[in-house]
């Protein structure tokens, strides 16, 4: 069973930035594409940023520039660097294990969330 667990969300203010950190157990971390997916209110979720277990990345086009993911594959955790952060960055924050590398399309593991909110 893989479980994982989200943290660094928080309140922020325009311009500013987080870090959202993933931490996994289960030894399914280390082969598995891993992915950041968010949901505001009334919108779907979608994918944010995603990784390989070999360090490839895949950004949503509004991401590019301003977020950064990484993995740690020894520690089992996943992270994502917000900066120039958008008060349209608001919403909640998923992380996803499994991700499918070539359909984009979340796996089956999913933690329980943490909000993020941009607001001044």
């Amino acid at each position: 069973q893989v479980q994982l667990v989200e943290s660094g969300g928080g309140l922020v203010q325009p311009g500013g930035s987080l870090r959202l950190s993933c931490a996994a157990s289960g030894s399914i971390f280390s082969i598995s594409a891993m992915g950041w997916y968010r949901q505001a209110p009334g919108k779907q979720r979608e994918l944010v940023a995603a990784i390989t277990s070999g360090g490839l990345t895949n950004y949503k086009d509004s991401a590019k520039g301003r977020f950064t993911i990484s993995r740690d594959n020894a520690k089992n955790t996943v992270f994502l660097q917000m900066n120039s952060l958008k008060p349209e960055d608001t919403a909640v924050y998923y992380c996803n294990g499994a991700l499918n590398w070539r359909t984009l399309k979340p796996g089956d593991y999913w933690g329980q969330g943490t909000q993020v909110t941009v607001s001044s």
